[in-house]
This record gives C-alpha cells, sequence and structure tokens, in this order.
C-alpha cells in the first residue's frame, strides 16, 4: 500500500512540474493573464482523467499538459487554445458532455472541444469513407474555428514525440498519415518548426537506418559546416554592425528528411547536396519600421562582399508566401568557393515562419482584420467540401493539391496578381477567375502569345483567356490541371454535362421505340442493351445522348435476334487477348494460394518467404522491392503484398488502410532472384562498355538488358540484372564506380 502511496506521490509531483512549466510558458508570452482560467481548466481535466495511464505507464493527464505546452510554447496561442487543448480528450474519453464544458469554461472553448471531438481517433478511420467523412469534419470545423486544426497539429506533434511505445505496425500507420496530411497542412499554416519535425520523426521511424545514417553523416561534417561559417561571417559582420540595426546572424542546417528528400528526388548521394548549409540574419522589429528597406540594405552589405549568383534571389518580402512566410533570400559565392545561401528576415518575419499563422495575432494593431492567403484557402477549401468527390483517397488527393504545393505569380491582362501552385495550367489560371471563365475557356495568350489549354504558366507571366459560349469542360482537362478549385469544377461540369446527355439519350432510345411499337414488348430494353455490351442502362443512355452511339436503322429485329454477338464484347475479348499474351511474356510469378488463410500476429514481423517457385507475398510493380529494402506488408483479399516503404503508392495504403497494415521481414533468398535496375553515367571512352561488362561478369550477375547513350562525350547506361539482395547490387555497384571514367552508379526504380 505504501509503495502505491509513494508511486502517487512522484506521479502527482511530475504532473504539478509539467503544468507549472505551462504556466511560465504562458506568462513569459504578451497574451492577457487568464491563469485563474487555465487553472480550472488543468484542475477539471485532471480529475476527469484521474487513474487513466497513457501506453507508456505515464499519468495520462500529462498528454493534454504537453499539448498545451505546444500550442502555448511552439504556436504562441492563448488561453483560450490552452483551456481547449488541456479539455481536448475530455469529451471523448470521459462522461463529460459539450454541455458540461460550456457551461463551466462558456461558448468558444466548448466549440473548440467539440470540434477536436468530432475529428477523434485522428484524421482517419478504419474503412475508406470513414477517412473522407472525417478529414471533411476536420475541415469544416477548421474553416468555422482555425484554433481547432492547430490544437489537433499539436496533439499530433506529442503523439509523434511519444510514439516509441507504439507497436510497430502502428508506428508505420501513424507515420504514414502524419507525412501525408499533417505536415502538409502545417506548412500550408506556416508552422515552419512543426512541420519539419513531423516530417523527421515520421521518416525516423519509417526509414530508421537511413535516418540514423544522414544523422551520423550531419555530425561527420559538423566542423566542416562550422568552419565555412566562421570563414562567411569574419568579413561581413564588421559590414553588418555599421548598420546601427541590432541583429542576430546563425547558421541553419536542413532537416534529416529535406536531405533524405532531395537525394530521392535528385538520385544523388549525401555527399552532392550542397545546400545542407545556409546563413540566417534576423534583424530586430520595431512597429512601424519599414522592414523592406531594411532587408534590401543588409543584402547590399552582403553582395558588396560576396558574388551574387542571380538566378537563386527570392523576395518574399514584397510578395509573401501563401502560407505567410516573409523573408529575402540570396545565393552568394562564399569565401571557401560554394554556394551559400543568406536568408533576410525581421523578428517578426522570423516568429511568423517559425509559429505560423498564429503569430500574425501578436503583431495586428486595433480590430483590424485583414484578408488573408489563408482565408482565400479556407474559401477553396469550402467549395470541395460542397462536392466532394465519391471516392475518398482521390477526395484526400484533391485537398492535397491545395495544402503542398510551390508557388508562382501570375498577371491577368490589368495587371492583377493571382498565386497559383507550380505547374499550373491555363485552365488552373482560368477558374481562379470565375467559374464561367474556366468552364468556356478555349486558349489564352501569355505575353501576347497565343498557347493551349495544357500549357504551363510561369512566375511572371501576363495572361489573357480566350474563352467562347459553345465550349464545355472536357474530360481531358483533368489529366492537366493542377488545383484543387478547377479540379472539383471540372468535375461537377462533367456530371451535370452526364445527366443531361443520360435524360437525352433516354428520350431517343423512347420516341426510336413508340416510333416502331416496341414500348410493351417485356425485357425488350435489356435485351437491347445486353446485346451491344452495356453494362448499364445510364452507359447505354450517355453514349446515345452524346452522339458516341447511334441506333440502328430498324429495332423490331433485336426483339427477335436471340444471338451473343456485341461489337463491344468482341473489343474487350481482342483487349484481353493482347492482355494476356503480354503478361505470359512477364516472368511468372508465384502467387499465394486463396485457399490459404493469413494468420497475423501484430506484435511479431511477417516473414516473406520462396520455396522454390511458391512464395507467401506478392512483389508491388510500383516500386518492385528486393530482399534488403525496408517493406512493409499490405493485407488485401488474403494475400500480401509487398511494397518499399518509401513507395508513394504505400504512403497512401498507410494513411488510408492503417489497420491492414504489417510490419515485414525478409527471409533468406540466396535461389531467387529479382529484378534490379542500376544506372551509370560518366565521360565517354573506347572500351568502356567492355569494362562495365567484364565486371558484372566476375560479380556472377545475370544481366537481363543493357542500353547505352552517349551525348556530347558523356555516357548514361541503365543496366537490368538479376539479383538475390541489396548487398548484391551494393557490392556491383562499387565495383563498377571503381572503372576509370565512371562518376556515377547508383539503383533507380524502373
Amino acid at each position: 500500500m505504501s509503495d502505491k502511496t509513494d508511486e502517487q506521490l512522484v506521479e502527482n509531483q511530475i504532473v504539478e512540474q509539467e503544468f507549472n512549466a505551462l504556466l511560465d510558458d504562458y506568462l513569459s508570452s504578451n497574451h492577457r493573464r487568464k491563469v485563474e482560467l487555465i487553472t480550472r481548466a488543468f484542475n477539471f481535466a485532471n480529475q476527469a482523467h484521474k487513474g487513466a495511464k497513457r501506453r507508456s505507464g505515464e499519468p495520462y493527464i500529462m498528454h493534454p499538459l504537453a499539448v498545451a505546452r505546444v500550442v502555448s510554447k511552439e504556436m504562441g496561442l492563448g488561453s483560450t487554445s490552452i483551456c481547449s487543448a488541456l479539455l481536448h480528450d475530455v469529451v471523448e474519453d470521459t462522461e463529460y458532455t459539450v454541455e458540461d464544458i460550456k457551461s463551466l469554461f462558456g461558448e468558444k472553448i466548448a466549440t473548440i472541444v467539440d470540434g477536436l471531438t468530432k475529428i477523434s481517433g485522428g484524421v482517419f478511420g478504419e474503412q475508406a469513407s470513414a477517412q473522407a467523412e472525417n478529414f471533411r469534419k476536420l475541415l469544416l470545423t477548421m474553416s468555422e474555428d482555425i484554433r481547432v486544426i492547430l490544437i489537433k497539429i499539436a496533439d499530433r506533434l506529442h503523439n509523434m514525440r511519444t510514439l516509441d511505445s507504439m507497436l510497430p505496425a502502428k508506428q508505420l500507420k501513424i507515420a504514414g498519415e502524419t507525412l501525408y496530411i499533417y505536415a502538409p497542412m502545417a506548412h500550408r499554416l506556416g508552422l515552419f518548426s512543426i512541420k519539419s519535425e513531423l516530417e523527421d520523426l515520421s521518416f525516423k521511424y519509417e526509414h530508421p537506418d537511413e535516418y540514423k545514417q544522414i544523422c551520423d553523416k550531419l555530425n561527420a561534417t559538423a566542423y566542416l559546416r562550422n568552419t565555412l561559417y566562421e570563414n562567411f561571417s569574419a568579413p561581413l559582420l564588421p559590414k553588418l554592425n555599421e548598420l546601427g540595426i541590432p541583429y542576430e546572424m546563425k547558421e541553419r542546417v536542413k532537416s534529416v528528411y529535406s536531405i533524405w528528400n532531395k537525394m530521392q528526388v535528385k538520385n544523388i548521394p549525401f555527399e552532392e547536396i550542397y545546400d545542407i548549409f545556409a546563413v540566417r540574419i534576423i534583424f530586430d522589429y520595431k512597429p512601424g519600421m519599414d522592414e523592406k528597406k531594411v532587408c534590401w540594405d543588409i543584402y547590399s552589405v552582403v553582395t558588396d562582399l560576396y558574388r551574387i549568383r542571380p538566378d537563386r534571389i527570392r523576395d518574399w518580402v514584397s510578395r509573401p508566401k501563401a502560407n505567410g512566410y516573409q523573408a529575402l533570400h540570396v545565393t552568394v559565392m562564399g569565401p571557401d568557393g560554394q554556394w551559400i545561401e543568406v536568408q533576410i528576415r525581421s523578428s517578426r518575419m522570423d516568429d511568423i515562419a517559425e509559429k505560423g499563422f498564429a503569430a500574425h495575432w501578436k503583431y495586428k494593431e486595433g480590430n483590424i482584420e485583414e484578408d488573408t492567403e489563408l482565408d482565400k484557402w479556407l474559401e477553396t477549401i469550402q467549395e470541395i467540401l460542397e462536392n466532394p468527390s465519391p471516392n475518398a483517397l482521390d477526395f484526400l488527393d484533391t485537398i492535397k493539391m491545395n495544402l503542398f504545393s510551390a508557388e508562382i505569380f501570375v498577371f491577368t491582362p490589368k495587371g492583377d496578381l493571382k498565386t497559383l501552385p507550380q505547374e499550373a495550367t491555363i485552365v488552373d489560371f482560368a477558374y481562379s477567375l470565375h467559374t464561367n471563365i474556366g468552364n468556356q475557356c478555349i486558349g489564352a495568350k501569355v505575353n501576347h502569345r497565343l498557347v493551349p489549354l495544357s500549357y504551363k504558366l510561369q512566375s511572371g507571366d501576363q495572361v489573357e483567356v480566350l474563352t467562347s459560349r459553345s465550349q464545355k469542360p472536357k474530360e481531358e482537362w483533368l489529366s492537366f490541371v493542377t488545383t484543387a478549385r478547377a479540379r472539383t469544377k471540372i468535375e461537377l461540369a462533367l456530371k451535370k454535362q452526364r445527366k443531361d446527355y443520360i435524360k437525352q439519350g433516354e428520350k431517343l432510345l423512347t420516341e426510336a421505340m413508340e416510333k416502331e411499337g416496341l414500348n410493351d414488348v417485356p425485357g425488350f430494353f435489356d435485351q437491347l442493351i445486353a446485346h451491344f455490351g452495356f453494362a448499364h442502362a445510364d452507359e447505354f443512355y450517355c453514349l446515345l445522348g452524346r452522339g458516341d452511339f447511334t441506333l440502328p436503322e430498324s429495332l423490331k429485329r433485336f426483339s427477335k435476334d436471340k444471338s451473343d454477338f456485341s461489337i463491344v464484347r468482341y473489343v474487350k475479348r481482342a483487349l484481353n487477348a493482347v492482355t494476356n499474351s503480354k503478361s505470359e511474356a512477364k516472368e511468372p510469378e508465384a502467387l499465394p494460394e486463396k485457399s490459404e488463410e493469413i494468420i497475423l500476429d501484430k506484435k511479431k514481423p511477417y516473414i516473406l518467404k520462396c520455396e522454390g517457385n511458391k512464395r507467401n507475398y506478392v512483389i508491388a510493380k510500383c516500386c518492385n522491392p528486393i530482399p534488403g529494402d525496408e517493406v512493409l506488408g499490405f493485407v488485401d483479399n488474403n494475400e500480401v503484398t509487398v511494397h518499399k516503404r518509401s513507395c508513394p503508392i504505400a504512403m497512401r495504403l498507410k494513411s488510408s488502410f492503417g489497420e491492414r497494415i504489417i510490419t515485414t521481414k525478409w527471409a533468406a533468398h540466396s535461389t531467387t532472384s529479382f529484378p534490379a535496375t542500376i544506372e551509370i553515367k560518366g565521360i565517354d571512352r573506347v572500351g568502356v562498355l567492355n569494362e562495365i561488362s567484364q565486371v558484372i561478369s566476375q560479380k556472377s550477375v545475370n544481366i537481363r538488358m543493357l542500353h547505352i547513350d552517349t551525348l556530347d562525350g558523356i555516357f548514361t547506361g541503365q543496366v537490368e540484372i538479376l539479383v538475390h539482395d541489396v548487398d548484391e547490387i551494393a557490392t556491383l555497384r562499387n565495383g563498377i564506380s571503381k572503372i576509370k571514367s565512371v562518376k556515377s552508379v547508383k539503383r533507380i526504380d524502373r
């Protein structure tokens, strides 16, 4: 009994210390002092969660306290948000209701807690339809009060910080949906430091080995970066001091996930990433100061001393990013012969960059509420919510189009500025102006030059959209639009068009049947559409109404014709024959027997075995993993499909079907071969191909295909080989890289 009492006392002390730390965070901010309200909220939550424990064994109240500290210290929010964070699990996990919260803490806090309760259990449920519905709820509550999503992100951040206590399969699921939704959401809301931490933590659990390798390399090269910074800053500091403005200069190191992501996108090793290091100059902000002028004064000092790279100047001071980010970026040649990015911003801009839109409120004067880019974004979200895609994954992807995209700035003929995502086309621009302009656009003049609808816009383009009243949105537009607004409007218009075509087709058939007196013939219509190979009546009516299908001159013969002839069936049969012949040419792959039941133990990894020709798994064609790759399993129709953890398809599966994700482990595959492709680049010379072939044959690796192109003295080769695991590829790469004139050897996905 005494041991339990002592344990309780220790727990109470820990909880008390954490609460006092929260109050210290709050009192060091410039918010109004509502300590009594926060204390009441804490005492209420502490009592409500009394006796409850987290999976890690600590008292449950430590989680709401940690979330409240993130909300206060890292987001800069005030007492309403802190109280809501403390109370965010009370309604879901205890007997208390939203009405109880409302009577004790008021309307605002109750509304936020209610919003957080509606989206409880994460953005995603267990089924696709539930995922889309939960995500829709999240966005709706976010548009009512942005603090709902800010607290939800804080909640996810603390869950990620304490993910160690979860089972491996659960870790993959949570890390996957964090990277898929929460990190982009934090980015869009300007929470840069939180976004980076969410990405790094997700990466740590999804790719632990690669995470450790990059961390080790960053630590190993820290001395070189410090030397580079010292050499760069030494002559610059006296010049900056002459400006007479208080400032701070520091180095910034790229996040682990950003480094890895760049390595993947550009297919380059760690050693070839040159923007790991940057210099940040932050000057003190005073109300009423001309921040833009000070930024350019500092820019002048830097560029007077160092030579600039003209294509790497980014002015986000004059025109902030959509997430509120402001800074002036310039890349210069440092004294050690390396390009160095310099980021110039005020302490106000730095606050907004780290804490996001919440920091805007700190600097607002009076009661003026400005129309921000965030408000425009929320309006777009509302439009999508009005006409959501019936497919849950498509719906999530449509939302993501608006969450995480680099921006370009485009001008109308009158000089108005429009912000669009990179890769945006004429159609995207047209819909950003007005729905009718988008629906009727036929082309455009960009910088007075005629371009097609699929033309990708560049920053600074001046665009005049050309329209026609006879134009209607086309299905093919969906293949090149990039904005969620354009996609939603096109899909809505196509849906309406389809309804009109079905109506018209129905009318045409009815008239034709009446003309020949076939209205009363039982089963005639079913026989007719079956004859032409249509599965659904709507499909038949739509093609007929659109003019893509014409009725024969006489329908009467179909009431007697019992033959199974069908043009559509004939075409389908021909296509199937082609598909089958192609698949037969591929290497056969044995799949698990359908009758075998896969029994999974979530606590143990699923062993991927291959005995003879029979495998207990299926290789995903999207990423073609081989033994040694970090992989996960997806259970579907009593089969385990194996994906690389970094595969984009796997990311969607983790986010959307988390309960069907399992951890996997390769068994020894000494007799089974897997296809892989390596890319070799180097300086062309006589005999280099022969040397490459010799190295491959010496390593006892079978070549399936070898293709080499040369251009201007440089060769690029792709070799498809059969290997047992990734170690064989590493050995082969090392051997080929030793050949004189070979500059790079890397594995690529085909």
